[in-house]
C-alpha cells in the first residue's frame, strides 16, 4: 500500500469533473460497487445510471444531473477504497464546491441517501436560481486574489454585484455574479495586469448573492437531513478550516452557496497538518492539477476507476 493514513487526504470534486462513462468500470469490476448505482436509481426515480454511462453530455451537464452523478461516483470510489482496504482511515477529506457534500458523507456525517437527495436538490435550486437570477462567470489567470477584489469591488454596482466564487489555486481564480458586472471585472482584470479572463459557457452565478433567492430553501433542505458529527476532519470551504460538528457542517454548506470556495487555503489547511498525498476520489484529475499548483511537494493519486485501486496496491 503506497499511502500512509497520517499524512494523507482524499479530495472529492466538483462541477466541471463529469464525463460520460464514469462510474462505468467500477461497477463492471466490482459486484458490490453496483448496489449504489442501482440503489440511486431507485431513489431519484430515474436511471442516472444510465445517464452516466452512456449520456448523452448535454443531459449529464445539467446541473440537476451533473451534481447526483460525481456524488454517486465519489461515493461508489470510496465505499470501494474502504471495502479493499479496510480500517483506513485518512487524516482528513476535503471537497470542492458540491464535493463538501461528498466529503461530509465520506466522513460519516451524511448518509449516502440523504446526500443524494440533498445534492440533487441542490442542483434543481441552482438551476432555478439561474432563471431566475441569470449571471455569468468568468476563468481569471494570473492575478492574485487581493487585486482582484479590488477589481470585483471596483466593478460592482448596488444591483449589479460579481466577486471572487472559487479561490482554486495561485493564478487561477473564477468570479462570479451579474453578467454586466461580470463583463466589467473581465475589463479591469485585463487592465491589472490578468494574462488572461475567459468567460464561462453557464448562466448560473454559483457562489454569489444571485444565489439569494434560493437560499432559504437550500437552508430547509439542509435543515431536513440527518447530520452527524464528521468521523474524519472535514476541511470546509467556507473558511478552509475543520468542521467538527454536524452544526458546522450543516452552516458551512449552507453558507457555501453565495460564498467562495476557498480550495487555495483548504489545500495549505492540509499541507500544514502534514498532508503529503491527495486522494482525488472520483471523477477526473482537476483537483490533482490544482493542488501541484499550491502544494507542488505533494503525491496526487486519481481513485475513480478499477486500475487506480490496483496502483495503490503496488
Amino acid at each position: 500500500m503506497k499511502l500512509d493514513p497520517k499524512t494523507t487526504a482524499f479530495l472529492f470534486p466538483g462541477q466541471g469533473s463529469q464525463t460520460v462513462g464514469m462510474g462505468k468500470a467500477l461497477a463492471e469490476e466490482f459486484p458490490e460497487a453496483k448496489a449504489p448505482f442501482d440503489e440511486a436509481d431507485s431513489i431519484l426515480g430515474f436511471s442516472l445510471s444510465t445517464l452516466m454511462w452512456d449520456g448523452p453530455d448535454a443531459d449529464l451537464n445539467d446541473t440537476v444531473n451533473t451534481q447526483p452523478g460525481l456524488f454517486l461516483h465519489s461515493f461508489v470510489s470510496f465505499q470501494t477504497f474502504s471495502r479493499l482496504f479496510p480500517g483506513f482511515e485518512p487524516d482528513s477529506v476535503a471537497g470542492h464546491s458540491l464535493g463538501e457534500l461528498s466529503a461530509l458523507s465520506a466522513a460519516g456525517a451524511l448518509s449516502f441517501a440523504d446526500g443524494l437527495r440533498l445534492v440533487r436538490a441542490r442542483g434543481e435550486l441552482m438551476k432555478r436560481a439561474g432563471e431566475l437570477a441569470p449571471g455569468s462567470m468568468a476563468a481569471i489567470l494570473g492575478l492574485d486574489i487581493p487585486t482582484l477584489d479590488k477589481v470585483c469591488a471596483e466593478a460592482s454596482a448596488v444591483n449589479e454585484i460579481v466577486q471572487v466564487a472559487n479561490d482554486n489555486c495561485p493564478g487561477q481564480v473564477v468570479i462570479s455574479g451579474a453578467k454586466a458586472a461580470v463583463e466589467r471585472a473581465m475589463a479591469g482584470a485585463k487592465a491589472a495586469g490578468a494574462k488572461r479572463a475567459l468567460p464561462l459557457a453557464v448562466s448560473i452565478a454559483a457562489h454569489s448573492p444571485l444565489m439569494a433567492p434560493i437560499q432559504e430553501e437550500w437552508n430547509q433542505a439542509v435543515d431536513s437531513v440527518m447530520m452527524n458529527d464528521p468521523k474524519i476532519p472535514v476541511i470546509g470551504n467556507v473558511h478552509a478550516s475543520v468542521l467538527k460538528t454536524a452544526d458546522e457542517c450543516r452552516a458551512d454548506i449552507k453558507a457555501q452557496m453565495q460564498s467562495r470556495v476557498r480550495w487555495t487555503d483548504s489545500v495549505m489547511a492540509m499541507s500544514e497538518r502534514g498532508i503529503k498525498s491527495f486522494v482525488e476520489v472520483g471523477t477526473g484529475t482537476v483537483l490533482g492539477g490544482l493542488v501541484k499548483r499550491i502544494a507542488s511537494d505533494g503525491a496526487n493519486y486519481p481513485l475513480g476507476n478499477p486500475q487506480d485501486f490496483k496502483a495503490l496496491d503496488g
